[in-house]
């Protein structure tokens, strides 16, 4: 059974970088062919996109927030982090992490974090 933990400030000024960490356990980030995201949902919103990092390392960003957006990890410690830069209040959301396969096109999730709240406000 996989399992993911996010952890993280729960409340960021304008301005500031939000950093996100997913703990994952039950399987390996470095496994082949899961993809590992973060995904947000603003207050009233659906679920967006932001970040992938895969099997390989390989990063992929949602390109409107690319110029503001990282992703790394660390495979000793199983955990990737999410590093959003000059964060203001639309970035204020329920922040998840997640496990995903390609199925064709489209990246299947079949497990997700809690998701922790992030709110930007100074």
């Amino acid at each position: 059974q996989v399992q993911l933990q996010e952890s993280g400030p729960g409340l960021v000024k304008p301005s500031q970088t939000l950093s996100l960490t997913c703990t994952v356990s039950g399987g390996s980030i470095t496994t082949t062919y899961y993809y590992w995201s973060w995904i947000r949902q603003p207050p009233g919103k659906g679920l967006e996109w932001i970040a992938n990092t895969g099997y390989t390392g390989s990063t992929y960003y949602r390109p409107s927030l690319k110029s503001r957006t990282s992703i790394s990890r660390d495979t000793s410690k199983n955990q990737f982090t999410l590093h959003l830069s000059s964060v203001t209040p639309e970035d204020t959301a329920v922040y998840y992490c997640a496990r995903g396969r390609f199925e064709g096109r489209h990246l299947v999730y079949d497990y997700w974090g809690q998701g922790t709240q992030v709110t930007v406000s100074s």
